[in-house]
């Protein structure tokens, strides 16, 4: 009775863990638009994603203006950046209007925009549950984290506040998926 109890426990726990990754990657997941639109990320198939979490009040929000560069850059070859205003660190506007038109008046911002949400601990938005799980290294820790997406739909990189848009490792990256 235990060892069938034991396999039965062991199933079970395995099915929830594997349940944790699409197999569609960010292909399943919908949000609101900054306008309050409805926003689905299977409208991103087949083309290379960066993922952000941004925050209109955070010593990082400068590389609004880097991300919007590589926007313009690429788009035309398939590459979009999105950007997920969020605030889990009490660094975010409090309206998306407001966030809207300080991103837009402050840095030129045309790259899509999803509702303010939570990307980090219990409450966390299905997708972020997703790609940090992908990612396997954790939480988002801050404002500004990227999530490289391939044509999949599936992480390919991740990169923390720190790193800039423009960054080498980035570039190099997004370029090699656009081929």
């Amino acid at each position: 009775m235990f060892r069938i109890l034991f396999m039965l426990t062991c199933f079970f726990v395995g099915s929830a863990f594997s349940l944790e990754v699409s197999a569609n990657g960010i292909y399943d997941y919908k949000m609101k638009a900054i306008d309050g639109k409805a926003f689905n990320f299977s409208s991103l198939k087949g083309k290379i994603a960066l993922i952000v979490n941004t925050a209109s009040k955070c010593g990082y929000t400068g590389q609004l203006e880097g991300l919007e560069s590589i926007y313009k850059k690429y788009k035309d070859k398939g590459f979009v950046v999105v950007g997920v205003p969020s605030d889990s660190f009490n660094q975010e506007l409090s309206s998306e209007k407001k966030v809207a038109d300080f991103c837009k008046f402050n840095y030129g911002v045309s790259f899509p925009m999803t509702q303010i949400t939570t990307v980090a601990g219990e409450n966390k938005h299905p997708l972020f549950k997703e790609l940090t799980s992908q990612a396997k290294d954790g939480e988002v820790k801050w404002n500004f984290e990227k999530f490289l997406v391939g044509k999949d739909g599936k992480l390919v990189a991740r990169y923390r506040s720190s790193t800039k848009p423009g960054d080498k490792d980035v570039v190099t990256k997004i370029e090699a998926l656009l081929k």
